[in-house]
């Protein structure tokens, strides 16, 4: 009976201090307005630099026009130095100022594809068609900052 009680109490004290622990939107933390799009990729073995080469001729090259249109905020490509651990060993990012940077325009679409030029677009359609070969995607993930007070 006595280890009855004493657990109950237990309990009893876990309980209220895990649900004191909580915390709550805007009075203990803030959600940051810029959205980062981040891509995981699994690059088979000895294929990181032929895989690098197809993205800075596709990949690289639409998101540098993306930010100079101003569409983007920034990209970035990050490589693991242990590139045989874990479920990815590449990362590749963009990030946008706002949420608002996500949504489907049209304006924006035509402004870029006429930038772009139907070159470019041939060239990546023939260069992506060979990722398969080299790499394969592990995971997507739309993030944002969680900015404690």
């Amino acid at each position: 009976m006595k280890y009855i009680v004493l657990i109950i109490g237990l309990c009893s004290l876990l309980f209220a201090v895990s649900s004191q622990a909580e915390l709550e939107i805007y009075k203990d933390y803030d959600i940051g307005k810029e959205v980062t799009s981040m891509t995981t990729v699994r690059i088979d073995p000895n294929m990181e630099d032929v895989y690098l080469e197809g993205l800075r001729e596709s990949w690289v090259k639409a998101v540098r026009l993306q930010k100079e249109l101003g569409y983007i905020k920034d990209w970035k490509i990050f490589a693991s130095e242990l590139p045989q651990s874990g479920q990815f060993n590449m990362v590749l990012m963009v990030m946008f100022e706002n949420s608002a940077d996500l949504e489907p325009n049209q304006e924006k679409y035509k402004n870029f594809m006429k930038s772009w030029g139907q070159a470019n677009q041939d060239n990546s359609r023939k260069i992506t068609k060979t990722y398969p070969n080299v790499r394969t995607l592990t995971g997507e993930y739309r993030l944002r900052e969680i900015i404690m007070k």
